[in-house]
């Protein structure tokens, strides 16, 4: 049997063990949220920085953001620093507390052993079972509210990956419609962003497209207009009436599906970080890239000659997000992405609103051929590039108030009379 003169040696003992164990999970897990955030603060300068390197140059600003940069870290760099010290003497005083009792108990279990005929076997026994079991108990201690906090965060981890879309891109069900003919209509479309669910985007929206038919929607910012090419495309479903496509509520429709009779050239080109060829590949719903029709559809983005040119032709990187290509190149590129798949409906939302004069007409080009024999929708602000459109709509406060050719909608001196003048136009 152990003797009980160890025990009580290694009781008495086990509270400055507990201390220490539990100053040691403190130091060791405590974290400060001041410091996180003049981190991050300084994170965000320096990555604004590096994404806006070319306007930071331009304006020979660099020593400003480094000092932004520098500033941001001088108060967390004197607190962390200060913080170390302190967790060091902790730490220190911990260990040392942990030592003292373990140097304690040896010392008198080795007069036992030599004296009261205790086994040394005996002694680790007890010395290494009490002496850890209290060490981890008050690290254990001093870690529970640290468990909390994770148990917290993990809750809300998995409400994330829980969270099931409304709108569910992989799923396999809904209509698969293979022969689309591209006729477009909207019913008595009432919509609001979830996010903003007290702002009537659209209220009551009618519209008839018709297969092969060029149409454009015109109105101020705000009125709807992009809501609609949202609508089509599924991004959000309509609150009360439908959005249909050949006679199919859109609602009832694969996504996959809809999405690939689809193309869409938006005001801000996307390209990735990856060669020309693989950019306008991406269009493929088949995910094969065939050079041919790459090239076929470059052609007809007007875009072919210029790829050519390159010593690297169709694999020349394009550079992070594009930025080796000018806007017009860019928005050519997106245009070739978009006819690959050969869509019956092309959606142009403000494709040519961000680039100059010149780039303007050899992209305003490309989307005239590129429209040919499909149905276009177009959002504009610029009128001068759609008054050669089939039908224009002009959407106000939610609805369709007016639609006719640009020479008929001018003759009516309404609400596109109104936006045609203060665009500087001139009646034709």
């Amino acid at each position: 049997m152990y003797n009980y003169k160890i025990g009580l040696v290694v009781l008495a003992f086990i509270p400055a063990v507990l201390i220490g164990a539990y100053f040691e999970g403190r130091v060791v897990s405590s974290d400060s949220k001041n410091e996180k955030k003049g981190t991050e603060e300084a994170s965000k300068v320096a990555i604004e920085a590096i994404e806006s390197i070319r306007t930071v140059a331009s304006l020979h600003e660099e020593q400003t953001f480094y000092k932004q940069y520098h500033d941001a870290l001088i108060g967390p760099h004197k607190k962390s620093r200060l913080k170390s010290h302190v967790r060091g003497i902790i730490y220190g005083f911990a260990q040392g507390l942990q030592a003292f009792a373990y140097a304690g108990t040896m010392y008198y279990g080795s007069i036992l052993v030599s004296e009261d005929d205790l086994k040394y076997s005996d002694l680790l026994k007890v010395l290494e079972g009490v002496m850890i079991g209290a060490m981890m108990i008050g690290q254990s201690v001093a870690l529970a509210p640290d468990y909390q906090k994770a148990k917290v965060s993990a809750v809300r981890i998995f409400r994330l990956l829980d969270l099931r879309p409304k709108i569910d891109a992989f799923s396999k069900d809904g209509n698969i419609l293979d022969d689309v003919q591209g006729y477009i209509h909207f019913q008595k479309v009432h919509f609001n962003y979830p996010s903003r669910p007290k702002v009537k985007i659209l209220r009551g929206l009618g519209l008839d497209i018709e297969p092969g038919q060029t149409v454009a929607l015109v109105g101020s910012s705000g009125c709807g207009k992009s809501t609609c090419v949202q609508l089509i495309q599924r991004f959000y479903d309509a609150d009360h009436g439908s959005a249909m496509l050949d006679d199919e509520n859109v609602r009832d429709m694969n996504v996959a599906n809809l999405r690939s009779h689809i193309g869409v050239v938006s005001q801000e080109p996307v390209l990735f970080s990856y060669s020309i060829a693989e950019n306008i590949a991406y269009g493929d719903n088949t995910r094969e890239m065939d050079m041919n029709r790459v090239m076929e559809a470059a052609r007809q983005a007007n875009i072919h000659n210029f790829i050519a040119s390159l010593p690297q032709g169709y694999d020349t990187p394009v550079g992070d997000k594009g930025t080796q290509l000018s806007g017009g190149q860019k928005q050519r590129v997106a245009i070739a992405r978009a006819l690959l798949r050969d869509p019956k409906v092309l959606l142009l939302d403000e494709a040519t609103s961000a680039l100059d004069a010149e780039s303007e007409k050899i992209v305003q080009d490309a989307l005239d051929r590129a429209s040919s024999g499909r149905t276009c929708l177009i959002i504009a602000h610029r009128l001068t590039t759609i008054q050669n459109a089939d039908v224009i709509m002009v959407i106000h406060k939610g609805k369709v108030v007016e639609k006719g050719t640009h020479q008929e909608l001018l003759n009516k001196r309404g609400h596109y009379y109104k936006l045609h003048n203060t665009q500087g136009g001139t009646q034709q």
